[in-house]
């Protein structure tokens, strides 16, 4: 299958050499618009916009013909001021129109962009006038603007109405960057390496940016047209979005209403290779159990454990990109550190069924990871845990674009120290096999653009194997674009997979490779007022992606969603309203119901970023023991041995559920912002998981079980059925509760608490099944633009545990980054993690401390 899959990487590689002269063919340009050579800036009424709407038909001619992109004889500096001469060339772009929370309307104020390049170099500027002392304007991280006003661009760079780079600026030129992709929306994953300054002015702020084209994808030469949007928010006025080109509330997509820019010709043709050689040096310290006592010996039961500090690791790793033409890029990395320099927020895992879905954070798989995103999450690279290895082929030539991932991980058979003690005393523990092996990963990806608009057809194929497990996973999937408001997308991938599969009917487990499938269609209507999505997604029981991110088996999801939203009065107390209704079901694929709801919304949109809305939702919930465990045979004496998955006579339970919730967010001042969410639901299922040793199971057989535990009569053999209790999932009363608030003092520091609540009490007993609160403080000070400190501390009532982490960081560009951090993970009162019994007192878990650096040397061919 290795080979295979480097077999395809040749032949997709040779076919970019082949195809590299060769582009999709572009309409024409038209008559291009003069460069203006004044820097003055009228008064009067914009020409072309009128008060009120305006048809995309209405355009000007400067802004309906392609701008030519005018060559600088020498570059700018990038320092945030237009006092370059060079500027006075360039081509501009101006009278912008408020397309939120107006609908194209004349913008309270005015917005310049001037363009420009070189061979190697695009150079953009925006002046936005405006008053200086109501600028948004804050030292913030990369990536990290949207509390700021800010301007953006779209570059569809390929002109192919599909796909598009983003970059936003806030007025301290501060990036942020990432891809747009039409049907799919924005991923701020990706870094480019540019340059960009601004600064505040008399008359409002300016930002001047330089783009070196080898930081991009593109195709470029005479008469071939890059689309174009360019955009001003400012926060103040209700968040209100200016753009160069007026937006049509009836077309659903941005990209087939852009602007186009032509003349980006005589272009430096480079390859270019960067290398970012990485070392992390680290301590960690964890709790450990006392030298002399193992796992499952009655000395465990009461060990306190000890805090061991672990020999300093150090390493290296090297990661590198290869850029073979404009539009095919190689990456790999060797020993990769992919420790995350900050750890996942946490969140509430009560009474959760299925497995929670946590971003990618890592750059090497973030990068160009949108090629291998589809409708159904069968790539989710979380599950790459630590490779020694990996190499990724992306890019695009013509209507075709590819995507291969190969990589080697050695996640699946690091195993712990403990779990090495159990594996290594006992010859027939079966996961000797398992023990420092490494899985071998392959992803494929290829699509293939169809139509003038968004529309393509793909095909995913994945692999993975683990020693002797396997999972293989191919299919199609494909988006079409209907009419200018509606589109309709699909997916269909078949699996084959060998591990050790539980079978409920028969309740064992046996080592037999199976076959699953999945579906899914979604058909999306936006328009103006109205709005439809109906979508559906079916998986078979067996149906698993070892690359990608997993749920609910054997289900099959319809869902109809129906919106309707006001036409915007941006001066008006209400800025607008939207309401809509959902309808949402599963079944599974014997035809059983297993749930169904309708949920109704109503939502006010107010003055000063304000939003607040109501709903409700009422429905019905239905599970059966064979999702949770062996299906009870006919003729089973289980029931009266108490040994049955669900507890008594019902192999299934049900119940119908009411909740009501309510929602708010407003930023009344540029210092500070608020958001809540809270809800209510009556009759919630409660499956009987319990949360850890603070909230034990509080169903009917487990209350059962334990009072017969207290009276003594669970150490006799054999063991009283009373004493085995079975899962007994039910419903309750459930609380769920949100709600955090920024705080920015200064342009350098931001500050955010957050407060999450869940609360659950059932219906038959009245106990409380988990309360659990989680409170996290996370605060940042900006020296400057690429040197920070940064402080976050989280609390988990559950397991009444703190953890902090600090860090100073200096990252002046992507690759180039340098870090010093320690963690700390603390219980006060709490359980301890070995022995599970309740410790006085503040005791630490573990503790880290880390040095992270790497460097990007690049250089161009």
């Amino acid at each position: 299958m290795k080979g295979f899959l480097l077999g395809i990487a040749l032949v997709v590689l040779c076919s970019g050499q082949a195809y590299s002269q060769t582009t999709t063919a572009e309409p024409s340009p038209a008559t291009t618009a003069s460069s203006a050579k004044s820097t003055s800036v009228s008064t009067s009424t914009p020409s072309g916009i009128k008060t009120g709407k305006l048809a995309a038909t209405s355009l000007p001619p400067e802004k309906s013909a392609p701008v030519s992109i005018v060559r600088f004889d020498k570059p700018p500096v990038i320092d945030g001021k237009l006092d370059d001469e060079v500027w006075s060339t360039a081509a501009v772009l101006k009278d912008f129109y408020q397309v939120q929370p107006g609908d194209n309307l004349i913008p309270q104020n005015k917005t310049e962009v001037r363009l420009g390049y070189d061979p190697r170099f695009l150079y953009i500027a925006f002046h936005c006038f405006d008053e200086p002392d109501k600028v948004r304007a804050n030292i913030a991280k990369r990536d990290n603007i949207w509390d700021d006003d800010y301007v953006g661009i779209l570059f569809d760079t390929f002109n192919d109405q599909r796909r598009a780079y983003e970059f936003d600026f806030n007025p301290l030129g501060v990036q942020a960057d990432g891809i747009w992709t039409e049907g799919m929306g924005e991923d701020f994953s990706l870094d480019v390496v540019l340059e960009s300054k601004g600064t505040v002015t008399s008359d409002g702020y300016t930002i001047e940016v330089a783009i070196p084209f080898k930081s991009l994808r593109y195709v470029a030469g005479k008469d071939k047209l890059w689309g174009v949007h360019f955009w001003r928010r400012t926060k103040r006025l209700n968040n209100s979005l200016d753009m160069w080109i007026p937006l049509d509330r009836d077309k659903s997509s941005w990209l087939a209403q852009a602007g186009h820019i032509t003349g980006l010709d005589g272009l430096a043709t480079e390859r270019t290779l960067e290398l970012i050689p990485s070392l992390t040096v680290s301590q960690t310290a964890r709790r450990v159990r006392t030298f002399g006592v193992f796992p499952n010996t009655p000395a465990a039961l009461t060990d306190p454990g000890r805090l061991v500090n672990e020999p300093v690791e150090i390493d290296p790793g090297l990661t590198g990109k290869y850029t073979l033409t404009p539009t095919i890029t190689l990456d790999f990395t060797l020993n990769p550190d992919f420790a995350q320099v900050e750890s996942d927020q946490l969140v509430v895992t009560a009474n959760q069924r299925f497995p929670i879905f946590f971003p990618e954070k890592r750059p090497f798989f973030l990068e160009g990871i949108d090629i291998f995103t589809t409708q159904i999450s069968a790539v989710h690279t979380r599950a790459i845990i630590d490779p020694d290895f990996a190499a990724k082929l992306t890019g695009k030539t013509g209507r075709n674009s590819f995507g291969l991932l190969l990589a080697s991980d050695n996640g699946p058979g690091n195993f712990s120290a403990d779990e090495r003690t159990v594996i290594l005393s006992s010859v027939e523990d079966t996961r000797n096999r398992y023990l420092d092996k490494n899985a071998n990963i392959g992803i494929l990806r290829l699509k293939r653009d169809i139509g003038k608009s968004d529309s393509f057809i793909g095909l995913l194929s994945t692999y993975y194997r683990f020693v002797d497990r396997y999972n293989v996973l191919g299919g199609f999937d494909g988006r079409f674009r209907l009419n200018k408001q509606s589109t309709f997308s699909w997916q269909a991938l078949g699996t084959r997979t060998r591990r050790i599969h539980f079978f409920p009917e028969e309740g064992v487990f046996k080592d037999i490779p199976q076959n699953g499938f999945i579906y899914a269609i979604s058909y999306d209507q936006s328009g103006r007022n109205f709005g439809q999505n109906f979508s559906m997604v079916g998986r078979t029981r067996y149906y698993q992606a070892d690359v990608g991110f997993n749920r609910r088996p054997n289900t099959n999801n319809p869902n109809w969603f129906l919106r309707y939203n006001s036409d915007p009065k941006s001066k008006g107390k209400i800025v607008g309203w939207r309401v809509y209704t959902d309808f949402n079901s599963n079944f599974d694929w014997q035809g059983r119901s297993q749930n169904f709801n309708n949920e109704t919304q109503f939502q006010l949109r107010l003055q000063r970023q304000t939003y607040i809305g109501v709903g409700m939702d009422h429905g019905y919930d239905r599970v059966f023991e064979s999702e949770f465990g062996a299906k009870r045979q006919p003729g089973s004496n289980c029931v009266a041995e108490n040994t049955c998955t669900f507890a008594g006579d019902d192999n299934e339970r049900s119940t119908y559920y009411h909740d009501i919730y309510a929602y708010a967010e407003s930023t009344p001042s540029k210092k500070y912002s608020f958001n809540m969410f809270v809800i209510h639901n009556s009759g919630a299922m409660e499956f009987d998981f319990g949360a850890g040793p603070k909230f034990p199971r509080v169903s009917p057989s487990a209350l059962a079980a334990e009072q017969a535990r207290q009276a003594g009569l669970c150490d006799q053999l054999p063991i009283p059925s009373i004493c085995r209790a079975p899962q007994d999932p039910g419903p309750g009363n459930f609380w769920h509760f949100d709600g955090g608030i920024t705080y920015l003092p200064t342009a350098a520091i931001n500050a955010r608490l957050t407060y999450t609540k869940e609360h659950m009490r059932r219906f038959d007993t009245g106990e409380v099944a988990f309360d659990v609160n989680i409170v996290s403080l996370r605060t940042t000070y900006q020296f400057t633009r690429f040197l920070f400190a940064r402080g976050r501390v989280d609390y988990d009532s559950t397991v009444s545990n703190y953890k902090g982490q600090f860090l100073l960081g200096w990252t002046p560009n992507p690759g180039t980054a340098f870090y010093v951090g320690y963690n700390d993970d603390v219980n006060q009162h709490g359980f301890n993690p070995l022995s599970g019994r309740l410790e006085p007192g503040f005791r630490r878990n573990g503790r880290t401390f880390f040095i992270k650096m790497s460097y990007l040397f690049r250089r161009s061919f």
